[in-house]
């Protein structure tokens, strides 16, 4: 079993669209489709999207909720991580080696938390 898809909550739909095209650009799912509510980004191991609440209350970050991508390098991991802090994110723990993976967290538009890591060590 793996996870397919994972989706966070946004407020601002072109604002979060635009943060995650810019993260994802290079290296990253690409974007597939948009709905009124929704953004999907996929590439060939799995699907991530942004979306305004259909209940249409305000987005809210999840208390422990976390997005991990995995990247094929540290560089990457420091490249990403710095992309999301001039994209408007915010660092939630600089590039560093913890336990067996080379990590870094962001917050996104929306306080959403992301780590980027790999296996490789630094």
């Amino acid at each position: 079993m793996k996870i397919g898809y994972f989706t966070v909550g946004t407020n601002d739909r072109a604002a979060s669209t635009k943060f995650y095209d810019s993260l994802f650009e290079q290296a990253g799912p690409k974007r597939i489709a948009e709905t009124d509510r929704l953004t999907y980004w996929q590439n060939e191991e799995f699907a991530f999207a942004t979306a305004l609440p259909i209940d249409g209350k305000p987005a809210t970050n999840g208390n422990g909720t976390m997005v991990g991508f995995g990247v094929g390098s540290t560089d990457e991991v420091k490249r990403l991580h710095k992309l999301a802090i001039e994209l408007g994110g915010s660092d939630e723990g600089e590039p560093n080696q913890r336990g067996p993976y080379f990590s870094a967290y962001v917050r996104d538009l929306d306080r959403n938390k992301l780590i980027f890591f790999t296996e490789a060590f630094s």
